[in-house]
């Protein structure tokens, strides 16, 4: 079998093809260099431009899972750790012993004001952090300073505790805000990917017809909140495998609780002051401590390594050079828009219902009639219904966007009521299954009204200038509410699902008035995004050399050198003597007309 001849062909002497190959080029060291060096022969231009677009819409798929595992894992070791904080603490016994008189619930009292308080002053700094570091590096700070908080319980102090939970209240909006910006923005470039052709025909600057991205937003925000969901799940396990074992049963903490449910009118009013059988050893509070630690840097090393950025550099000087001033006022202007007031409510109810679900939910109905030692699976409950309606929530690419969140709100409407009329029994477990039953279904209201407000955010803003402000003050709004539930916290709960039923009905009128004022046309006011100054000094960005342009989406005659002289066509009329260029940038500034002026 004769051997097949080579693919390309080899420089150097003539082999024993002979001198000439099959087309009559010369094949030795005269041979030419295009046909050395040059393309594949069987080289498909598309094949290779769709292979190209599909490593794209691959990256973009990483850097949704990616973002989605790190915030649950931030969110799961900060829930558990502070769990176990405050269980540990409650205990008299556990602080008289290792603590002595140091005063230990005045320190969590402040922890906690510190986490709930400092976020309301975060719409002042939020949007001028994310611009200044970017959405990924402003992702992956925040849960840096998620780690600082879990490294400070080595040394439980007032000096390591108390500032560590002010930086955390800090960074909470910060983080959330910038998550939901780089989700929608994942969604805008996977559209883009797979529009490929679109974009090209259209030229670069083309912008995409309005909701154009909505199915992949609403995909990628169900994806997020599944993972953000199942953290209460993670947040469970050092309560599962390690500190249920030194809790007493409910015949003892529950011994002088007298009413629950409806009827109760502070958290857990009567329970017992001793929750431990034994105290834990610090060797073992250690490596739980260690554990949670490794899994915050895990979250991290997801962040930086996996995430790729939200934006392109050239747009990224472009959302810092607005000035930093209108940054500021940006957030405040957006206010102005009817469509944000409208979801005032709605913003302030998401706050409302999470943190009743997991306290006052969780404690008052919960832990008042099951015990201390069964608090884990009923969150657990919660966080698996969520999740899974995260999942079923893609029916919404089927259905008006107004289902879902309508949805969600007349799930919780009917658990509210039923809430309002029901105090069961304590330490009375046969009625566990309805608890757990009503925690899996308040889940998946908590989903339906998370998945459905962000994609409705997303769809409303569709430009990539204003989507951190926007996210901003959502979860600022959030923010608000956590504040306004921790104060009121020792209220009966009676009054408490009466705040909650008022804020929902609320929201759902003041959503459909919205919906009912864009059916009839009637047009937002939307502040004005001022343009980008570039400054000569420091970083010279030219506008007109973007660099992310290949030659094929550049328009013509852009994108050359400055100093390059333009080609003087055969145009009608007269044409000026010498060469002609554009301006650059320090020529623009200066006011002048090139060398022509001299």
């Amino acid at each position: 079998m004769e051997p097949e001849p080579p693919l390309y062909p080899v420089a150097g002497p003539a082999g024993p093809q002979g001198d000439e190959d099959g087309f009559g080029v010369p094949d030795g060291p005269d041979a030419p260099l295009d046909e050395l060096v040059g393309a594949y022969p069987n080289y498909n231009e598309e094949e290779e431009e769709r292979r190209y677009y599909r490593r794209k819409r691959l990256g973009v798929l990483k850097n949704v899972l990616a973002a989605s595992a790190g915030g649950m894992l931030t969110y799961g070791v900060y829930l558990g750790l502070l769990q176990i904080q405050l269980i540990l603490h409650y205990d008299e016994t556990y602080r008289e012993v290792k603590y002595g008189n140091m005063g230990l619930p005045d320190i969590d009292s402040k922890m906690l004001m510190g986490i709930n308080v400092t976020p309301i002053a975060a719409l002042l700094y939020t949007p001028l952090l994310i611009r200044f570091f970017g959405t990924k590096w402003m992702m992956f700070l925040a849960i840096g300073i998620y780690a600082l908080f879990v490294s400070t319980n080595y040394w439980e102090r007032y000096y390591t505790l108390v500032p560590s939970a002010v930086a955390l209240g800090m960074a909470i909006v910060p983080l959330w805000a910038s998550m939901g910006n780089y989700i929608t923005r994942m969604a805008q470039k996977y559209y883009e990917y797979s529009h490929y052709k679109e974009h090209e025909d259209h030229g670069p600057r083309h912008r995409p017809p309005p909701g154009s991205h909505a199915p992949y937003l609403l995909v990628f925000q169900a994806i997020f909140y599944s993972f953000f969901h199942l953290s209460f799940a993670c947040a469970q396990l050092p309560m599962i495998y390690f500190l249920n074992d030194y809790l007493y049963d409910l015949n003892h903490t529950l011994h002088n609780v007298h009413s629950c449910g409806t009827q109760s009118h502070d958290i857990l009013k009567g329970f017992n002051k001793t929750v431990l059988q034994t105290l834990p050893w610090s060797r073992n509070l250690i490596v739980v401590e260690s554990v949670l630690m490794a899994v915050a840097f895990l979250a991290m090393l997801l962040v930086l390594g996996l995430c790729g950025a939200a934006y392109r550099p050239t747009e990224e000087i472009d959302l810092r050079s607005v000035g930093w001033g209108n940054i500021f006022q940006l957030p405040f202007k957006h206010m102005r828009d009817f469509r944000l007031r409208h979801l005032v409510p709605f913003f302030i109810y998401s706050g409302f219902e999470v943190l009743f679900a997991c306290t006052g939910f969780a404690l008052g109905y919960g832990v008042c009639s099951m015990g201390l030692e069964r608090l884990a699976y009923l969150l657990i409950a919660y966080s698996l219904g969520a999740s899974a309606a995260c999942i079923v929530g893609l029916l919404g690419l089927w259905l008006p966007r107004s289902v879902p969140l309508l949805a969600g709100a007349g799930l919780h409407l009917l658990l509210i009521c039923s809430l309002f009329f029901w105090a069961p029994v304590p330490g009375a477990l046969q009625q566990s299954w309805i608890l757990y039953m009503t925690a899996a279904l308040w889940g998946v209201g908590s989903a339906f009204n998370k998945t459905g407000l962000s994609t409705l955010l997303g769809i409303l803003y569709e430009d990539k200038e204003r989507q951190d402000f926007i996210f901003t003050i959502y979860h600022w709004w959030q923010a608000v509410a956590i504040f306004v539930v921790y104060l009121g916290s020792s209220l009966p709960m009676k009054v408490k699902l009466a705040v909650l039923l008022a804020t929902l009905a609320a929201a759902a009128g003041s959503y459909l008035w919205m919906e009912q004022k864009l059916r009839r046309g009637l047009t937002p006011r939307q502040p004005r995004i001022p343009r980008p100054q570039h400054k000569v000094r420091g970083y010279r960005y030219l506008e007109e050399d973007n660099s992310d342009e290949s030659d094929a989406e550049r328009p013509p005659g852009a994108g050359a050198d400055c100093a390059e002289p333009a080609p003087a066509g055969p145009g009608l009329g007269p044409q000026p003597d010498g060469p002609q260029r554009r301006l650059c940038p320090y020529e623009q500034a200066q006011g002048g007309e090139g060398p022509e002026e001299q």
